[in-house]
């Protein structure tokens, strides 16, 4: 299963899309403003496979410094294909 989250961390929203994630051992998709949730130690516990949108990440000047090791950046493409392949897809929070 993926998740799709867009809100910032600080956000009931986002919040939420981490938890749901969480809980049904989920991985997560990061768009638009939640990116921020890329940032060293913000996905602390996560245990799913996270993946953030390059372009998303650049507009808001995050560079591979300043985001988790193992986090996957993909592009648009491939948020096509990972949607695509996958049973189940809950978004966007």
């Amino acid at each position: 299963m993926l998740v799709i989250i867009k809100s910032a961390p600080d956000t009931p929203e986002g919040k939420r899309g981490i938890k749901l994630a969480r809980d049904m051992a989920a991985d997560v998709c990061l768009i638009q403003n939640a990116v921020y949730f890329a940032q060293i130690e913000r996905l602390e516990g996560f245990c799913g496979r996270a993946y953030a949108v390059r372009e998303d990440l650049q507009l808001r000047g995050l560079s591979e410094d300043d985001i988790e090791r193992d986090l996957k950046v993909i592009g648009w493409d491939e948020l096509v294909d990972l949607l695509a392949g996958e049973d189940k897809t809950i978004g966007a929070f």
